[in-house]
């Protein structure tokens, strides 16, 4: 019988091993698995990379993995919001590595790694310094840069509901990159507000099926 409802937070989050690439649900603080964060921290890995909308918000979640030193380079569009202020000691202190991705193309991305694309040609960056060292290409006299796509070892997500074969649904803006993070990484790992019976959930309503699913816990 397939059950990916585990009992406890450590037991999935124990399997995160030093080096490991990790995509973060999260638009700010909306959608965020702030207790996933807590327990990675407790748990000590170290040298990580994070993919995330941001670089954290004041104290907490992302924020204070940043300052527990766990994270060697983030992968985000939106680093410098008036409270990471944690990111920004680690960054003038040449502590963080930050590679600066516009949002849609993080988005694209992403998306592109969970579709099994081999790269995507999008028109954000062209002339920029986004765009040095990068192949570049004219489609129908419009001008595009070639991006790869954005894979991770790990996705920690926050969903509303779930069920015991892993399929989610969201609440409201709590979706954000939760989806395609899911689809991008090799193992994903949500948190939900609540677990139900197989079958509750309506089919037309899952938002992420249970095939991108491997761990669930409810928080």
């Amino acid at each position: 019988m397939i059950n990916k409802i585990r009992n406890s937070i450590r037991e999935p989050i124990s399997l995160i091993q030093d080096g490991s690439t990790i995509m973060i649900g999260g638009f700010g603080t909306a959608g965020q698995p702030a207790e996933l964060i807590d327990e990675l921290i407790d748990h000590g890995a170290r040298n990580l990379t994070i993919v995330n909308n941001n670089a954290g918000n004041g104290d907490l979640g992302l924020a204070a993995l940043l300052k527990a030193g766990k994270v060697k380079k983030i992968i985000c569009s939106f680093p410098r919001q008036s409270d990471s202020y944690e990111f920004d000691k680690l960054y003038h202190a040449k502590k963080i590595e930050l590679e600066l991705v516009p949002q849609g193309n993080l988005a694209c991305r992403i998306q592109a790694a969970g579709s099994g694309l081999g790269a995507i040609y999008t028109p954000t960056g062209y002339g920029t310094l986004l765009a040095e060292g990068k192949e570049t290409k004219t489609i129908n006299g419009k001008h595009y840069v070639l991006e790869y796509p954005i894979f991770a070892d790990f996705a920690l997500i926050k969903a509303y509901k779930g069920d015991r074969w892993g399929n989610l649904v969201y609440r409201k803006t709590a979706r954000n990159f939760g989806p395609i993070m899911a689809a991008a990484a090799a193992c994903t790992i949500a948190q939900v507000s609540d677990t139900v019976p197989l079958g509750e959930l309506d089919p037309e309503n899952i938002v992420t099926p249970g095939i991108f699913v491997q761990h669930i816990i409810k928080i």
